[in-house]
């Protein structure tokens, strides 16, 4: 082993000169190589099809942020329990099985109460306006 500290680290600056130039030069690359003639159909709308209608800057609907969180919030209770079903049969090895069922049940149970107000406030309805939506 060398004696030089700075020796070890060799390798990832190599590795992190790799990474750099492969991306550059594919991306330089493809602007020589590439076709850069306009026309029509490649200036069209993408994927949908519409044609672009207003400003860029509207509003969305609140419902579609609170959407949003909603699902963020029950992925991160996915991401709970997959553990604990995990190491769920070796608390069953250790006695505590009934301890740690009863701890996930009140977990999903407050969690499914979050679930049945959000429901009954009506946030998963998109139809539904509200008394402060513009048209």
């Amino acid at each position: 082993m060398p004696d030089n500290y700075f020796v070890r680290y060799v390798p990832l600056l190599i590795h992190l000169a790799v990474v750099t130039i492969i991306p550059v030069g594919m991306v330089i690359l493809s602007w020589f190589v590439g076709q850069h003639k306009y026309n029509k159909a490649k200036m069209s709308a993408y994927e949908c099809g519409m044609e672009p209608v207003g400003d860029a800057q509207s509003r969305f609907s609140v419902k579609f942020y609170l959407v949003a969180i909603l699902f963020i919030l029950f992925d991160v209770e996915a991401v709970f329990m997959y553990p604990w079903a995990i190491i769920f049969k070796d608390l069953k090895n250790a006695g505590a099985a009934l301890f740690a069922y009863s701890e996930m049940l009140v977990y999903v149970l407050i969690v499914l109460a979050g679930f049945f107000y959000i429901w009954k406030k009506g946030v998963l309805d998109w139809n539904k306006k509200l008394p402060g939506d513009r048209i």
